[in-house]
């Protein structure tokens, strides 16, 4: 019964694996296509990608930040980009004097010019500063994308942020790896304008 109880529940999963990702990208290709095409342009004007996330999506941001300055690919080329999450000693600062809400807004206010991009996870919409970052991204005139899931939660809810995505499932592992397939994507797409520059006018 045990054996029988635990086949169902891989099963399960496996058809969520399956199934979550692709109505999450039947409904968003056009946009994420989109907001590649808005990177790339941000990217040649010398702007960097400064990700960010809570947990899981932490360690996402830095592999995020590893794609684009370090490409598996040996002839793409390196893009500039930065974790928000490296830098603990400033972190654990911004929040000892303006709290963990703020961590990721003080640190774009710092760091960030109008030409950079501030790309935001959080598994299930609700991480304050994840919101609070992009939000504050938002007023400096840079290129925000927010990534959630469930049902978006407060990211779902945010006005003005460029682009908002959100994985349809409450299980958070999916959530989790669609993610990552969405972020390999964007990396993908990027380096794709950049090789087809004379489309771009």
């Amino acid at each position: 019964m045990q054996t029988e109880t635990s086949h169902d529940f891989v099963v399960a999963q496996f058809q969520q694996s399956i199934e979550t990702p692709t109505r999450f990208f039947q409904a968003n290709t056009g946009k994420i296509a989109l907001a590649c095409f808005e990177m790339a342009k941000r990217f040649q004007r010398g702007g960097r990608l400064l990700v960010f996330g809570n947990g899981t999506s932490s360690t996402d941001a830095q592999h995020i930040a590893v794609e684009f300055v370090h490409p598996v690919i040996a002839s793409k080329r390196a893009l500039p980009a930065l974790a928000l999450t490296n830098d603990v000693g400033s972190m654990l600062g911004i929040m000892n004097e303006f709290g963990f809400e703020e961590i990721y807004a003080q640190q774009l206010r710092l760091l960030a010019t109008p030409d950079d991009i501030a790309l935001g996870l959080t598994l299930d919409g609700n991480d304050e500063n994840v919101l609070r970052g992009l939000l504050a991204a938002k007023q400096m005139r840079m290129l925000t994308v927010g990534m959630g899931g469930v049902d978006g939660g407060d990211l779902g809810h945010a006005r003005g942020i460029d682009f908002c995505w959100v994985v349809p499932s409450e299980n958070l592992n999916v959530v989790q790896q669609v993610h990552e397939t969405t972020y390999h994507i964007l990396w993908e797409t990027v380096q794709i304008f950049f090789d087809h520059q004379d489309l771009w006018e």
